[in-house]
């Protein structure tokens, strides 16, 4: 191969939904990042929270056009020959911006060039051009594999649903709430007796209260292994609604491990260690429980990090007693237990 030939391929991601400290929400979303050379093509784009055409939540009338538009099939959307390659994870509206690229074919090759970030019909390279990334020359039959697989359906969908049990039926419904707020189902039971198999593969989690013993947990996992159901389970770590969310968002992310920007939290001896791949935005929340069981939230860190491990100082009052630690970056979420 041409040492100008850039790898392609597709794997999934997510823009981490949550609960903020300052209680706003932040959108759920799943969908296909293109992978270039191995890394995925967004890590390279700074800290940019955004998402591709290719999310699982559009139509699939739409996905299916969005798939042949970047195969050429179709019209470009923008003017010069633009595509939208990374979007507004809230709206998809341009004018909250957007990156865009021109793709073109060179005999069976593929191109993606003049990288830039626009707000309306037209980009302005020498003012937004991202200079230094692409172009990309992609080998074709590569390029129409990877594609062309999204068309034929045989990715398990994402299931943005999870099974909620617990002894504290207003947590629960506080908590179903806030998932359903952030675009993931939500449902509240106490057994799953005589339940069809069909119902169990719609959830791709399931979260038990800290009151929940072993018997019922194990007889739970039973249900789901007999129904040949793999899923993800979360243990709560405190009856707090943005830390079990984040729990939740964690154990959702269906990205590959290795192509993930956050990828360890510690939370130890008044310190958070924190390791990314790439320079990202990082936020740092404490969750404390006091003594009568009331929960204090504390914006801890909130800042550009550079790749690599870092060691990040808290304040003494946000992390003393019960407390645990959410670190949040655009596309993934960890939670630690302070330890001792």
């Amino acid at each position: 191969m041409s040492a100008e030939y850039a790898t392609f391929g597709l794997a999934p991601a997510m823009r981490a939904g949550g609960v903020l400290a300052n209680g706003d929400f932040q959108v759920h979303r799943d969908f296909v990042d293109f992978i270039v050379d191995g890394r995925p093509l967004l890590f390279q784009l700074s800290d940019l929270d955004a998402v591709s055409p290719l999310a699982s939540d559009v139509p699939p009338a739409i996905f299916t056009a969005q798939v042949r538009s970047l195969l050429l099939e179709a019209e470009p959307p923008l003017p010069g020959g633009r595509y939208v390659i990374y979007g507004c994870p809230e709206c998809a509206d341009l004018a909250c911006g957007a990156v865009t690229a021109v793709i073109d074919k060179d005999d069976d090759d593929y191109i993606w060039q003049d990288f830039a970030w626009q707000t309306d019909e037209h980009a302005d390279l020498e003012l937004n051009g991202y200079h230094g990334i692409g172009p990309f020359r992609f080998q074709g039959a590569e390029y129409r594999a990877a594609l062309g697989a999204l068309l034929q359906g045989t990715a398990e969908a994402p299931r943005r649903r999870v099974l909620l049990i617990g002894a504290r039926v207003a947590l629960l419904a506080k908590l179903a709430a806030a998932l359903r707020t952030i675009g993931i189902g939500a449902d509240i039971t106490h057994e799953l007796g005589g339940v069809p198999a069909d119902e169990l593969r719609a959830y791709g989690a399931v979260a038990f209260g800290r009151g929940i013993g072993a018997e019922e947990r194990a007889a739970v996992r039973r249900a789901f292994t007999d129904a040949g159901v793999e899923v993800a389970y979360v243990d709560g770590l405190a009856p707090i609604v943005p830390l079990l969310v984040a729990q939740i968002e964690h154990a959702l992310d269906r990205s590959p491990v290795d192509q993930r920007r956050l990828t360890r939290l510690v939370a130890a001896d008044g310190e958070a260690g924190v390791e990314v791949t790439s320079p990202c935005r990082v936020r740092l929340t404490a969750y404390r429980l006091d003594r009568l069981y009331r929960t204090h939230t504390h914006e801890v860190f909130d800042g550009i990090l550079e790749a690599g491990r870092h060691r990040i100082a808290l304040d003494a009052k946000a992390v003393k007693g019960e407390s645990f630690v959410v670190a949040r970056t655009s596309g993934s979420v960890l939670v630690e237990a302070m330890a001792r």
